[in-house]
């Protein structure tokens, strides 16, 4: 059974910095296609950043790029998404994603797998 955990969320004030993991288990996803997704209160789920299979090419949401940084270690079967500058509009749940295709893709739809979650909270 897939299942992709996140951890590393938290409390931060504006400027400071989070580092999100999402380890991965029950398959190999190292030529998939993964990404980060975030959805605040009352708000639709967002695309934040993806991670091409193995070329490892990056994408990232024109309000995020810049201060994010999407990588991955397909040895640990883990990807990251490195929080620098973080602004309180930045406040959500982020959630991983794993597809089947090793093309980035933007639209939460066509993802295959989810994690449930983690609470980044952003205070002025």
């Amino acid at each position: 059974q897939v299942q992709l955990v996140e951890s590393g969320g938290g409390a931060v004030q504006a400027g400071g910095s989070l580092r999100l993991s999402c380890a991965a288990s029950g398959r190999t996803f190292s030529s998939s296609a993964m990404g980060w997704f975030r959805q605040a209160p009352g708000k639709e789920r967002e695309f934040v950043a993806a991670i091409s299979g193995i070329e490892g090419s990056t994408y990232y949401a024109g309000s995020v790029k810049g201060r994010f940084t999407i990588s991955r270690d397909n040895g640990k079967n883990t990807v990251f998404l490195q929080m620098n500058g973080l602004k309180p509009e930045d406040t959500a749940v982020y959630y991983c994603a794993a597809t089947n295709r090793r093309v980035i893709i933007t639209t939460f739809r066509r993802y295959d797998y989810w994690g449930q979650g983690t609470q980044v909270t952003v205070s002025s």
